[in-house]
């Protein structure tokens, strides 16, 4: 069984799976930068599953990089008023940011103390 987190990020909830590519809200990033995600909700490892209230603080990191920047698909709007002769079209493209999620890991634990 593959490892799987769920992330908040643009808004909204996905769930990432690693060597997996994501399309998120337009990002203030270049292609190939690095970057954590760190609003973890949940992240399932090997029949183990840790659940955030809400966010796990710290314990996890889900790696990614971006890979390009891209457009949406059309969205079309069309408004007719019946009986006068009035028609728009209307259209937009959201601005995406396609990222590859690397890795999903615990980090190791600094808070272990050494007795000698």
């Amino acid at each position: 069984m593959t490892s799987y987190a769920i992330v908040q990020a643009s808004g909204k909830q996905f769930w990432v799976e690693e060597n997996k590519f994501y399309d998120f809200d337009k990002l203030p990033l270049d292609k190939g930068d690095k970057f954590n995600i760190n609003q973890i909700l949940l992240v399932n490892q090997q029949d183990s599953v840790s659940v955030g209230t809400p966010y796990l603080d710290s314990e996890f990191s889900v790696e990614a990089t971006v890979l390009r920047h891209l457009s949406g698909p059309k969205v079309r709007v069309y408004k007719m008023r019946p009986k006068k002769k009035t028609r728009k079209t209307f259209g937009s493209r959201r601005s995406l940011t396609r990222v590859l999620i690397n890795s999903i890991y615990k980090k190791a634990d600094s808070s272990v103390s050494c007795f000698m």
